[in-house]
């Protein structure tokens, strides 16, 4: 590993030079059953506010990401990419060497409270999970959300995990001030697909439970149904199935995404493919021949059938990652006629 990638003579971006210097790093492993084969790379940051690229298809301007890697280990994450700028493997390193910024609540207040902020809406989760396993141990988010509600400042958290449910009465406290979003990623129910493409993620039906106790705290819930897995999760019976559910648990809209495959996860994700599913690797090479995008009419058959079925149970699609006060939601808007595709995940 060689930290010192992110310093200015690195050739990487003045943003990813400022994050942190290597006097700052401490790295530890813990031999709990939960940590066993991780390891912890502590460092403080000297940024927490990230901005979006302008030419992102992202819905948002700000981030704030207290972790790079992510111990949930999907196999499509588009984040793995990332990694590399630490000369980290991409593969199991991102799912094993987690970076914790422990001074990320103090940077986001002081952040927010500095005259050249201006209250915008910040977007958490859209990287790695915000509440993945490490937060269990490092407990980062409850002073990042205790600073965004004593600013007032709108905020929003998509997940898969359950562990947002600590954080609940924070997220009240923030929802009687400001705009509050809130979203859960669910792109299956198949508990057989779950467990090798999502192995260090809660159950579906656990993060469903998650959407359940939000709405049961009158705390409007979106899902994000990403990805949908072409020829693995894409059959109207197994839409049906995941809509269906999603619809049970109370969620307040459904937004679909289809696989996409950057480079970094790409890579990975086509050795998991062959691995476990052989047959399928030249149906993927065609159908993501032309880059990382399914092609725009498997986008929409997809999409369209979802919002169908969305509408049949009651709910329908909403902008992911997009401010939405939690006591009092808004209406879902009609469904589109092109696919929303983000690259949240």
């Amino acid at each position: 590993m060689r930290w010192e990638n992110l310093t200015p003579d690195s050739g990487h971006s003045r943003a990813e030079a400022a994050l942190f210097g290597a006097e700052a790093v401490t790295t530890r492993t813990f031999d709990t059953p939960e940590f066993r084969g991780i390891t912890f790379h502590e460092i403080r940051a000297r940024s927490i506010v990230n901005r979006v690229p302008g030419a992102s298809r992202m819905p948002f301007e700000w981030t704030v990401n207290p972790y790079r890697g992510c111990t949930h280990a999907c196999v499509y994450c588009f984040a793995r990419k990332t990694h590399s700028y630490l000369d980290l493997d991409t593969g199991l390193g991102f799912d094993s060497q987690i970076v914790v910024k422990v001074n990320a609540p103090e940077l986001l207040r002081h952040r927010l409270a500095s005259r050249g902020w201006q209250g915008e809406h910040i977007a958490m989760g859209t990287n790695v999970d915000c509440y993945q396993r490490a937060e269990g141990r490092y407990r980062l988010m409850p002073g990042i959300l205790a600073a965004l509600r004593d600013h007032a400042n709108p905020f929003s958290i998509l997940t898969k995990g359950t562990l947002i449910l600590r954080d609940l009465e924070l997220i009240e406290q923030a929802a009687e001030v400001t705009d509050v979003g809130v979203s859960v990623s669910v792109g299956f129910t198949d508990e057989d697909l779950w467990r090798t493409v999502e192995p260090g993620t809660p159950a579906p039906e656990r993060r469903l439970d998650v959407v359940r106790a939000l709405a049961g705290r009158g705390i409007g819930c979106g899902v994000l149904m990403a990805p949908v897995i072409p020829f693995l999760s894409d059959r109207p019976e197994q839409l049906r199935a995941t809509v269906r559910a999603i619809a049970a648990a109370g969620a307040t809209s459904v937004t679909p995404l289809v696989l996409h495959l950057r480079p970094g996860a790409r890579e990975w994700f086509m050795s998991w493919l062959a691995r476990h599913h052989p047959h399928l690797v030249h149906r993927y090479e065609r159908l993501y021949a032309e880059g990382a995008y399914a092609p725009k009419w498997y986008q929409r058959r997809v999409t369209g059938q979802v919002h169908e079925l969305a509408q049949e149970y009651g709910i329908g699609p909403a902008g992911a990652g997009m401010p939405r006060r939690a006591r009092t939601p808004e209406p879902a808007p009609e469904p589109a006629t092109e696919p929303t595709q983000l690259t949240l995940l």
